[in-house]
């Protein structure tokens, strides 16, 4: 958010789809994406696993999984991030994440 931009007025050009909102937002996942060394696939399977980790919510999930099956991912290498994180984040978190993350998959 640019420091003279209110919360309110971020949030109503977010409502407005304010192309240049976008595509500022848009250019912070793509540097990310080029800072991290990895390639989109492999990131979008990192972030998606620590939104599971973090127990983020729905929105979250819907919006990761697909940014996981535009790089290439799999559904098995979706369902796999969940195997994955199981041990660390805990079965808990695991299990609320799923209903998301499979209806984020049907979608």
């Amino acid at each position: 958010m640019a420091a003279n931009q209110s919360a309110d007025e971020m949030l109503g050009q977010m409502a407005d789809n304010n192309p240049e909102l976008i595509e500022g937002l848009i250019g912070l996942h793509v540097q990310n994406v080029e800072n991290s060394g990895l390639d989109p696939r492999t990131h979008a399977l990192v972030r998606l696993a620590s939104l599971i980790t973090l127990g983020a919510p729905s929105a979250s999930f819907a919006w990761q999984v697909a940014m996981a099956l535009k790089s290439g991912a799999t559904v098995d290498e979706v369902a796999g991030v969940l195997v994955a994180v199981a041990p660390t984040a805990g079965l808990p978190r695991v299990v609320a994440a799923a209903p998301e993350i499979k209806r984020a998959l049907n979608t």
